[in-house]
């Protein structure tokens, strides 16, 4: 018998302990032993709850307890969380987390803490809440030379695009029906703003280049500038408007990571995952191409991730190295996004004729040396260039504007 001590009733903490009681025998059976609900952290009292005598408000009798083998933290934030983690690896005991917010800033101490007291810091529910994309990264991915990472890492956006497109409707009010929903906090910058999808890139990106990216390095931007002639104008242009966060290995062994919306074209996957899925694209030189889809938050998808990890945690009796990264003490590894090479999707403030802005377009890359190169554009004027360095970008747009022509957005363009 192992026991188990969750850290916060809160969403996901209530839905791991329900999980576990739901399906304790199933729970077990994979485990290979028995998973005991020992303790419940929060500082609220649930006097009418059927757990109300697993209940405590210090970690002081979880740490005591020699017989906890696994501690599950969904508090959420970096502190205390943190501290708590730290005070459980370094006396030996496993630990689990849901918590983007803490891998992302703190996941290399956690990890080196893990290493050093031969236990394990399990964090797969911290992105893509149900999706498995920690564990097939670091182990069933392991033999890969990984290129890119690109993915819909927050739904609450995803789920603002798609109403946008879909239903014609403007970016305030279906931020307001995904909060009324319960999709979007009240205060939802932390979505559309971008930073909850920079948080998991960091972890990703970390993982897969085996140096701690820290949130701070990551060009970030949010989906608030996004209007519904935007999303017209991509869908007219076989794509879709998706706030995508990526990492990419330069040809000069730095790493790019980014969050950002951009213009997907239709021949992606990625383009067509709507409403409040998450989908994570992996570029590997074995594997070409592999996706990862499914529901990226709620209450039993992202306890069904952290309870993965409590019975994998469960089954391991020293530290799983091949999840694992290091604080480089620098960020010179990362590149900026001005080193970013890819297509722009432009569009025009007036009607202008498709045909004329494509010649234009055409001729003018012509003499930048990009020739040959056909140019996509439709009558509602918009259209899609080829990849361009940001000094090429740039200087396409000067010409546009110098011509006469009025830009009213533009958006960057993902692989196809």
């Amino acid at each position: 018998m192992k026991k188990i001590a969750v850290l916060g009733y809160g969403t996901v903490g209530s839905g791991v302990v329900e999980l576990l009681t739901k399906n304790h025998e199933k729970i077990n059976e994979k485990a290979g032993d028995e998973l005991r609900l020992a303790y419940i952290l929060d500082l609220r009292d649930f006097p009418d709850s059927p757990f109300a005598d697993k209940f405590v408000k210090a970690m002081d009798p979880i740490l005591a307890d020699e017989e906890v083998a696994v501690v599950a933290e969904c508090l959420g934030g970096t502190e205390p969380a943190f501290s708590f983690l730290m005070s459980c690896l370094n006396r030996g005991i496993s630990v689990v987390t849901s918590n983007k917010e803490l891998i992302a800033n703190k996941g290399a101490e956690l990890l080196a803490a893990a290493k050093s007291h031969s236990c394990n810091c399990f964090f797969e529910a911290s992105v893509g809440g149900a999706i498995p994309i920690i564990r097939p990264l670091h182990r069933c991915l392991a033999a890969n030379e990984i290129s890119a990472i690109y993915g819909i890492l927050n739904g609450t956006t995803n789920f603002i695009l798609n109403k946008m497109l879909s239903d014609d409707m403007p970016f305030q009010d279906a931020l307001k029906l995904a909060q009324d929903l319960g999709y979007a906090e009240r205060e939802p910058s932390a979505d559309v703003d971008g930073h909850d999808a920079c948080r998991k890139i960091c972890i990703l990106s970390s993982l897969a280049f085996g140096r701690h990216v820290y949130p701070e390095s990551v060009h970030t931007e949010g989906i608030r500038d996004i209007s519904l002639e935007d999303a017209a104008a991509a869908d007219a242009l076989d794509g879709s408007v998706k706030l995508i966060a990526f990492v990419k290995k330069l040809d000069d062994g730095s790493i790019l990571p980014a969050v950002m919306p951009m213009y997907v074209p239709h021949e992606n996957m990625i383009s067509r995952v709507d409403g409040v899925f998450n989908c994570v694209e992996v570029c590997g030189d074995a594997i070409d191409r592999a996706y990862f889809c499914g529901r990226g938050a709620g209450k039993l998808p992202t306890a069904s991730a952290v309870m993965g990890d409590v019975i994998e945690a469960s089954k391991h009796h020293k530290t799983v190295f091949s999840q694992f990264w290091v604080d480089a003490g620098t960020q010179n590894f990362i590149s900026g996004v001005e080193k970013l090479v890819c297509g722009v999707m432009i569009r025009f403030s007036a009607a202008y004729n498709a045909a004329e802005i494509s010649s234009f377009a055409s001729e003018y890359l012509a003499k930048a040396g990009h020739p040959d190169e056909e140019i996509a554009a439709v009558d509602n004027a918009c259209l899609i260039t080829v990849p361009m360095n940001q000094s090429e970008r740039q200087a396409l747009l000067d010409a546009f504007r110098q011509k006469g022509y009025l830009i009213a957005h533009t958006l960057p363009v993902m692989d196809a």
